[in-house]
């Protein structure tokens, strides 16, 4: 499997054509034809676009590298233009770049010389290899055979990350605007394990979400099919904490789907039973879409910690 053919181009001599096509298109963006519903869904680890020379400078085979991939959160979620509501993906991967992560979020020993950008090294992200620019993949495997030049930072924060942020800030901005509240929806996937449910449900405690949100999304799954759990494992990250603003009526869920239902963890391969699990994500996020914004209440409470996803 050579993951730099996924846009039908190969390297040419002195370039990447791939980077360059993501230099130049960093996320895809899915409008309505007319926004209904003041909803902004998000994929940000959904993106399979694999730089040739980030294959190069890599150890791992091709298949271990998309370990760390929501493989397919976008198509499962992707009804979210039919219900009226804008969805932005990343197009790159999540082992090239996590924006699920704050851009401070760096690693200064797996570059060649100082960074040019501040960097958190001290971040229990981080210490685990797992920062912006993760040093391993999920199963915990090296992703990189040796450091990487200084300057990968700044042009991976600057080409990439800042673009794709400063879309979704738009977006929800728009949405604010239009519908007097916004609500972001980002979307994940999570490793399967016999304790995992089949949906887990964040809102970082109660403190990105109104609680009639939480609660709407969690009666819409388990409707559908779905067992669903909140907050633990996963309560939600980056995203959900630089969004979430109840009482500014701003709100963010993140919602992690158990690959087992949809995917062949061992091959990355969507399931045969995949269709029937987009449809039935469809229909419940067709009712949780139709929430009456005045139940919507600000929340109040204590700052939480913010989980790793």
């Amino acid at each position: 499997m050579d993951l730099g053919h996924t846009t039908g181009k190969t390297q040419a001599a002195g370039g990447d054509l791939v980077l360059a096509d993501l230099h130049a298109h960093a996320f895809e963006l899915i409008r309505p034809t007319q926004q209904r519903v003041p909803f902004v869904f998000a994929s940000p680890h959904s993106g399979r676009l694999y730089p040739q020379s980030f294959i190069a400078s890599s150890g791992l085979s091709a298949l271990s590298l998309r370990r760390s991939e929501d493989a397919f959160v976008d198509q499962l979620f992707n009804s979210a233009a039919a219900l009226g509501a804008p969805m932005i993906a990343a197009r790159f991967p999540r082992a090239y770049l996590d924006v699920n992560r704050a851009p401070t979020e760096l690693d200064p020993s797996i570059f060649d010389g100082p960074l040019t950008l501040p960097a958190e090294p001290a971040s229990t992200r981080v210490h685990a290899g797992l920062g912006v620019i993760p040093r391993i993949v999920r199963d915990g495997a090296e992703i990189y055979r040796q450091k990487l030049p200084a300057r990968e930072a700044e042009e991976r924060i600057t080409r990439l990350y800042r673009p794709y942020h400063d879309a979704l800030a738009r977006l929800i901005d728009e949405t604010h605007k239009w519908f007097g509240t916004a609500i972001l929806i980002d979307c994940h996937s999570m490793p399967s394990a016999a304790a995992v449910p089949d949906i887990v449900l964040g809102d970082r405690y109660g403190m990105s979400a109104a609680h009639a949100l939480m609660r709407r999304a969690e009666r819409e799954f388990e409707q559908h099919g779905f067992s669903v759990a909140r907050n633990a494992p996963y309560a939600g990250g980056y995203t959900t904490h630089l969004h979430g603003r109840p009482m500014l009526g701003t709100h963010a869920l993140q919602i992690e789907i158990n690959r087992a239902l949809y995917l062949d963890e061992e091959r990355i391969a969507p399931l045969p039973k995949f269709g029937d699990v987009r449809g039935r994500i469809a229909e419940a996020l067709r009712g949780l879409t139709t929430i009456e914004t005045m139940l919507l209440r600000t929340n109040s409470g204590r700052t939480m910690p913010w989980a790793a996803e």
